[in-house]
């Protein structure tokens, strides 16, 4: 049975990582946002502080690659508090900071979430320090994964792909990308694939970085890939195409990474929600836990209900990884924690920015500023619509055949 607070073994961890947004990354968070595209070069010793952690063992699970299906229940029956659990609790910190910053972060890609998901144990030990980014989006495809139209064909040794992906995370910055793209266009999802394409290989070409409402600390590319020829080697997990496994593979990525976006928006929420307190306490607003709702103020009542859904938001991210960590199923939960984090945290920013009038409009606190990069967790790894039809088939049994 999962338990609700945080695990003794992460508690010091966890107050690590609310240090280091506290006073490294909250600090520098207005300075990149207005420097868009700026590398920001305080995160390199972030980096290799997280890569120390790691290699430590006392830093398991810390930023957003630390996730690894295979953990599993102990043999005695004992449940497992695992990196799944322990990442998801270090990004809501980081992202208490600053989200952009975060997805910054050298080797914390979500691309490296994708590899540690799928990869093999040779690959993991083959890819290990590289910084990924994910390459899943095209101008013709966006929630929907299964229509991706980016090809790989086997050419003796190598895979030649071609395609063109935008809105990648890091595209810029990133050693590699983990692009996912279709062996065989007519077998559907069953033929997706993803690899792991270097940044140097020729055909592989960075057309623009975007111009965007929030995150802008993170660079967001567009990749075009022309007759890009990768080792077969580089393709995660098994080259064969299973038609009953469907892309259940490829979905297997999704399973751990939208936790962590899960916990990106809770993160960011939270910031929000305190410092709207602590101004509307200057503002002679208060919130009392001992009143019924009904007869507090407007504001007042608005604030609990923001931290009601919030609460939702958390315990619903934490089950998600939990599970992952215990070897247990867990696409509807996965799904509905992104589904509820990605909305309640895009409503509780802009509520923020609301209740707290032209302080929190102006570029006075970060308030608007967290209302802006929250948007971007309702959308990403899935948009909202997306992830409620997903849990809509899960508790219906319907295929996505059945259901769309």
């Amino acid at each position: 049975m999962i338990n609700l607070e945080t695990p003794r073994k992460f508690r010091a961890f966890v107050n690590q990582a609310h240090q280091v947004a506290a006073e490294m990354l909250r600090p520098n968070s207005r300075q990149y946002d207005l420097a868009e595209h700026a590398y920001p070069k305080e995160l390199d010793m972030l980096a290799a502080m997280v890569d120390g952690l790691g290699a430590s063992g006392t830093g398991s699970g810390a930023g957003a690659s630390g996730v690894r299906r295979t953990e599993g229940t102990d043999d005695d029956g004992k449940v497992k508090n695992g990196s799944n659990l322990s990442s998801v609790l270090s990004i809501m910190e980081m992202c208490w900071g600053d989200v952009g910053l975060l997805l910054s972060m050298p080797r914390q890609g979500l691309g490296n979430s994708a590899i540690a998901s799928v990869a093999s144990d040779e690959q993991l030990k083959r890819f290990e320090g590289v910084w990924a980014g994910m390459a899943i989006t095209e101008p013709g495809c966006g929630s929907d994964s299964a229509g991706i139209q980016t090809t790989a064909r086997l050419d003796g040794d190598h895979y030649v792909i071609d395609g063109e992906k935008i809105f990648v995370t890091a595209g810029g910055r990133c050693d590699a990308v983990v692009v996912w793209a279709t062996l065989d266009k007519s077998l559907g999802r069953a033929a997706i694939k993803s690899f792991v394409v270097f940044k140097d290989t020729p055909g592989m070409t960075v057309e623009r970085l975007e111009h965007k409402l929030g995150i802008r600390s993170s660079d967001t590319a567009t990749i075009r890939f022309e007759n890009c020829r990768v080792p077969a080697e580089n393709l995660l997990g098994s080259a064969q195409i299973d038609a009953d496994k469907g892309f259940a593979g490829v979905m297997q990525t999704f399973d751990n990474t939208r936790p962590l976006v899960a916990a990106m928006a809770v993160g960011c929420a939270r910031a929000s929600l305190e410092l709207t307190r602590e101004l509307l306490a200057d503002a002679g607003v208060e919130i009392d836990y001992d009143r019924p709702v009904h007869l507090q103020s407007a504001a007042a009542a608005s604030y609990l209900q923001m931290e009601a859904d919030w609460e939702a938001a958390y315990l619903l991210t934490l089950q998600a990884a939990w599970l992952a960590d215990n070897s247990q199923p867990n696409s509807l939960q996965a799904s509905m924690a992104k589904a509820k984090a990605g909305r309640v945290g895009n409503d509780i920013t802009l509520r923020c920015v609301e209740l707290t009038g032209s302080l929190g409009y102006s570029e006075h606190h970060l308030l608007e500023k967290w209302a802006r990069d929250s948007k971007i967790l309702d959308i990403f790894e899935g948009t909202q619509q997306i992830q409620q039809l997903i849990v809509a088939r899960r508790l219906l049994g319907k295929t996505s055949a059945e259901l769309k």
